[in-house]
């Protein structure tokens, strides 16, 4: 089955067994699916219950597809992503996004874990990512390898506005609103293909290139999306200060990933609960 049919017969079954038609599709990273339980009115499906959909692997993602309204807005909720560690292809991690175009949804809000390796970043801050570096596909590995589907996008999309400009705005409004301003950050977010964390040398060289905080998600989702015209805006929150020193005693782990979502999960929730709010003000730049 081409792409198109697959994500098309997704699409159908999904619109067929519910009655919200979602203009907002959120994302949520390791640790922070609290975000779904924010939607008024739920109905969930489960990924092994949808047709053609991965199944999330990973502990600290739940694996549900919920649909509602959050602050008004009709909204389906990824609780738990897919990931090129899990040894699924690209194209099918990443067949979410374009589902959710088929259904109408024009803004995509996506959330990650992710370490810190910009030096002012603590642990528990709130990154607005304004760009990325997708390591995987300097080696092609990207989602829009292979025959491209007119019926989604052009051959060659531009990435150089993939995370809305008028959304960030919105963000820093919303955070200074809140009093979040003071753990509100905004750079450059670097994708690798994990599931192993990064060595020291590793995290020094993506540093030096220009990534302020890194991880294994997100930007798969993002180039899919723009490629169909979605509107983009992504957070990471720094889950932990990557290692860039011989001599420390530090080690990532993927606790500490899920224990930090804990402790910011609630102000993260209520910032984007926010945007959702509000972000029809910006229009489509897409």
């Amino acid at each position: 089955m081409h792409i198109y049919e697959e994500c098309k017969t997704t699409a159908d079954w999904l619109l067929s067994n519910t009655q919200v038609r979602p203009t907002v599709g959120i994302v949520c990273g390791s640790g922070l699916g609290g975000l779904a339980e924010m939607i008024k009115d739920p109905q969930i499906f489960k990924y092994s219950d949808i047709p053609n959909f991965p199944r999330s692997t990973v502990h600290g993602h739940a694996g549900r597809l919920v649909f509602g309204t959050l602050k008004g807005k009709p909204c389906v909720c990824m609780q738990g992503r897919f990931h090129l560690y899990e040894g699924y292809p690209i194209q099918k991690i990443t067949l979410p996004m374009r589902v959710f175009k088929l259904m109408g949804v024009e803004t995509m809000i996506m959330t990650n874990a992710a370490g810190g390796l910009n030096q002012d970043y603590k642990v528990g801050d709130i990154m607005i990512i304004k760009d990325h570096i997708n390591m995987p596909g300097f080696s092609g590995v990207n989602p829009l390898s292979g025959p491209n589907d007119d019926r989604f996008g052009l051959r060659f999309p531009c990435m150089s506005d993939a995370y809305d400009r008028k959304l960030r705005k919105l963000a820093h409004d919303v955070a200074a609103e809140l009093g979040y301003s003071d753990f509100l950050r905004e750079g450059v977010y670097c994708v690798l293909g994990g599931p192993s964390f990064e060595t020291i040398a590793e995290c020094r060289m993506l540093h030096r290139i220009g990534a302020d905080a890194v991880g294994m998600s997100t930007v798969h989702e993002v180039i899919v999306a723009r490629h169909a015209g979605m509107r983009c805006f992504a957070l990471s929150l720094i889950s932990n200060r990557a290692v860039m020193d011989y001599d420390s005693e530090e080690k990532a782990n993927h606790e500490e990933v899920l224990e930090t979502g804990k402790l910011r999960a609630e102000q993260m929730e209520k910032l984007v609960s926010t945007i959702v709010a509000q972000c029809t003000k910006c229009t489509n730049t897409a």
